[in-house]
């Protein structure tokens, strides 16, 4: 069973259109990540699910019933756009939106998420006294208080330390355990690819992924070496067959060109200069992404 269906669906503000004759399916019990650059329409899709913008033409299902019009009350929304009211205090806050979403047995989530995402000391504090490390981890809590079917979070890891990323990671995949299905745009490429068990692409309003980071790697090839030598990079620019560089200062990743075998990519590198690691791999998400978004300019380009 699906938990989102969107069948063909289009949203145009005036004459641009944001989001493209756009189909899709989440499963259930899924983790399904949003990736694509700034202005791509990863943020209107979200919204067009949640009901805050209407399809232009298209049609939105949750749940197995049709979504347009009414807002699904089992859907929890984490905007990129963070906002509490910064003079309650936390528990105050938990219980409003718990008591908004007729939450049962309130107090007692309040405090298994307050002491889960490890904010308990911190119940009787206002607000406006948090970290904004801290205050994300109370809007993340606000979400899911409800403990709905279908939790979407816009960003969840922007602007967390890796502490604090990690216990939100691990709140995200027990919610995932209990039978929620997840929806979350990043720009964290390892994160998308560590968590996520389908990834979605849309660019310029369009869809260009869909499917297991298998399945998309798979559809580009082995075409890639992860590559650190004691000369870094200058060893690279005169080689035949290294179609493209992705220099990362320490460790290069090259794409070779069709039909090169990567043996003699290893020779010539080796005849000059000391080797400490050579990897043959699919390209990894981050590279997928850049040679969709921006392949114009984004790696050094060899003659």
């Amino acid at each position: 069973m699906y938990a989102i269906e969107l069948e063909s669906i289009t949203k145009t503000f005036n004459h641009f259109t944001a989001v493209n004759e756009l189909s899709l399916t989440v499963p259930k019990g899924s983790i399904y990540g949003f990736i694509g650059p700034n202005g791509s329409g990863k943020t209107t899709t979200i919204r067009m699910i949640k009901n805050i913008f209407y399809p232009n033409k298209g049609n939105i299902k949750i749940l197995e019933d049709s979504h347009t019009g009414s807002t699904h009350g089992n859907i929890g929304y984490l905007p990129e756009e963070r906002g509490l009211y910064k003079k309650m205090k936390v528990r105050e806050i938990l219980q409003f939106y718990g008591q908004l979403r007729k939450t049962k047995h309130i107090n007692t989530k309040i405090n298994y998420w307050l002491k889960k995402l490890e904010l308990s000391e911190w119940s009787e504090k206002k607000i406006e006294a948090l970290s904004k490390g801290m205050s994300q981890k109370i809007q993340f809590i606000s979400t899911i208080i409800h403990e709905p079917e279908i939790i979407i979070l816009d960003e969840p890891f922007s602007g967390l330390d890796p502490i604090n990323a990690d216990i939100l990671k691990s709140a995200i995949l027990e919610l995932r355990e209990k039978g929620s299905t997840i929806i979350f745009s990043t720009h964290d490429m390892s994160m998308a690819e560590r968590m996520c068990d389908y990834i979605f692409m849309i660019y310029k309003g369009n869809k260009v992924l869909d499917g297991t980071l298998t399945e998309i790697q798979d559809k580009y090839g082995t075409d890639t070496i992860h590559l650190q030598t004691e000369a870094g990079i200058k060893v690279l620019q005169n080689i035949s067959g290294i179609e493209k560089i992705n220099d990362f200062g320490q460790v290069q990743e090259i794409k070779i060109a069709d039909k090169v075998d990567p043996q003699e990519i290893l020779k010539s590198i080796i005849q000059q200069t000391k080797i400490y690691k050579f990897e043959i791999a699919k390209p990894s998400l981050n590279d997928i992404f850049i040679r969709i978004a921006r392949p114009e300019n984004t790696d050094t380009k060899l003659n």
